[in-house]
């Protein structure tokens, strides 16, 4: 796609799988790159390497993303090393157990929804006085399909996924007028750790890849997939958009039932 040379982008958790592929695709179009990571540096570190070897600058940062105070150091890292930042990638997550809200333990449920909300929220109040200054900014926020259909067992995942896409749309409305275009990217099941310990869970399937037959286009999502529609958003070709969204789940994903034998045709 290109068009991103001398644009300074931050991942959160951009070291592996959706951010991985990420912070590659947004190096791969002239960006340099800043990968967050919570625990695994050398995942990051790797990222890192790759996204040089692709002739692009990269530095890895530490930071827990429901902190503000690394929030707050994430930002200033990056402003430091690079000298300006403009575009934010709001990628960092973590599932919940899938259990009912009456089953839920309510320290899992705040630390879900820290996670998803509230880290969003704290980076985009670090990062968007900086992205004034600049001739343009991005912020896209990585969310889910799970907020088209909020089903059951999942109430801490899906009420962090609507309030992440809540501070999308009301960021969009503020920062128009600054240059600053807000996009949300909600991806559908993916080929991730995070991906496979999910279909594992609530299908019994030993390989992501069993499923591949009865999804859409007859595979399963790759992070590669996601990465291209936040390239897109950030890219030239999006320059009057701002507060849309996109589900990249092959136009609906049906595994749950496909992997009972019903198609649900």
């Amino acid at each position: 796609m290109g068009g991103l040379d001398g644009r300074v982008a931050i991942v959160t958790g951009g070291g592996r799988g959706i951010g991985r592929g990420i912070s590659l695709g947004l190096a791969a179009d002239g960006a340099d790159v800043v990968v967050n990571y919570r625990r695994d540096r050398d995942a990051a570190e790797r990222t890192v390497a790759d996204i040089r070897a692709l002739g692009r600058e990269a530095l890895a940062v530490g930071a827990s993303v429901d902190s503000l105070e690394d929030c707050r150091r994430l930002v200033a890292e990056t402003v430091d090393h690079f000298g300006h930042v403009d575009i934010l990638v709001s990628n960092g997550a973590i599932a919940s157990r899938g259990q009912s809200v009456a089953d839920s333990d309510p320290e899992e449920f705040e630390r879900v929804v820290r996670t998803h909300a509230f880290g969003a929220w704290y980076l985009c109040h670090e990062v968007v006085p900086h992205l004034r200054t600049r001739p343009r900014g991005d912020i896209v926020v990585i969310s889910s399909v799970a907020t088209l259909s909020m089903g059951a067992n999942g109430a801490p995942y899906n009420m962090g996924k609507a309030a992440l896409e809540a501070l999308a749309y009301t960021l969009a409305k503020e920062e128009r007028d600054h240059g600053i275009h807000v996009n949300v990217v909600a991806p559908g099941l993916v080929d991730t750790d995070m991906g496979q310990r999910l279909a594992k869970a609530v299908t019994g399937v030993a390989d992501i890849h069993d499923l591949d037959a009865g999804m859409p286009f007859g595979r399963v999502c790759r992070p590669e997939d996601v990465a291209d529609v936040v390239r897109f958003f950030c890219s030239p070709a999006a320059s009057y958009l701002t507060g849309e969204k996109i589900n990249v789940h092959g136009g609906g994903q049906e595994w749950r039932a496909v992997a009972k034998g019903d198609t649900g045709q």
